[in-house]
């Protein structure tokens, strides 16, 4: 394990609540995965005090570096400042919303072997309101079918991947969609996936950035889009 370079990053909007204790417990699992990581934080414009917070990490945590978007570029827009601007040999990300255990990056990491080039995470239950559940349910079901989708999870932002996959993979979207056209795209290139059952929790900071009329309406347009493009390719 002590072999590998590690960058690992998280998107960061309004999260000033919760940025700095994932950065804390970022560097100490990766410290203890590897020798050779990074962390980066992309913050999409947030209009709380996260730039503030994340100022103050950076002077404690020389391995931390800062991506400060000046105009709110989106859920995709952020992570693909994040892929494209990784400099290690293997990619770890998560939300900065602390739904998701990031020492649980060390079961990613123990699912790597030389034809693995994807870790994906999948949700043992999600911790959400009712509603939100049967929404995710009926995502990941309408996601599988449309987009022939292997694996379990493609809403579960929690992943292991080959920085070099992002060589090859060009991603276009700048909403949630992101990781459908992102998780499609790398089968379509022949990657390998494995996947691993990680812990979900309840939001501590803020709120979903997702649940609204006007972001589910774009995502919808968005997600037509995408499966248009590739029924268009496949033709």
């Amino acid at each position: 394990m002590k072999k590998i370079s590690l960058t690992c990053f998280f998107p960061c909007y309004n999260d000033a609540g919760s940025i700095a204790s994932i950065v804390v417990l970022a560097n100490k699992t990766a410290s203890e995965i590897t020798d050779d990581y990074e962390i980066i934080v992309i913050d999409d414009c947030s209009r709380d005090n996260s730039r503030l917070v994340l100022k103050e990490l950076k002077q404690k945590f020389p391995r931390l570096r800062l991506i400060f978007h000046e105009k709110n570029k989106g859920y995709g827009g952020a992570l693909k400042s994040g892929f494209y601007g990784a400099t290690k040999e293997f990619v770890f990300y998560t939300d900065g919303d602390f739904q998701y255990d990031v020492t649980e990056l060390k079961k990613l990491v123990g699912g790597l072997d030389e034809n693995t080039d994807v870790v994906n995470g999948y949700k043992i239950s999600r911790s959400d309101p009712l509603n939100r559940i049967i929404i995710g349910r009926t995502y990941q079901y309408l996601m599988k079918s449309l987009f022939n989708l292997k694996i379990k999870d493609v809403d579960c932002d929690f992943r292991l991947m080959r920085r070099a996959i992002f060589d090859k993979l060009k991603l276009k979207h700048d909403s949630g969609v992101i990781c459908v056209e992102m998780i499609r795209k790398i089968q379509d290139l022949g990657y390998k996936f494995k996947e691993v059952p990680v812990s979900h929790y309840h939001r501590v900071y803020g709120s979903s950035q997702f649940f609204n009329f006007r972001r589910i309406f774009r995502v919808a347009k968005d997600l037509y889009k995408l499966w248009w493009s590739f029924k268009r390719g496949a033709k």
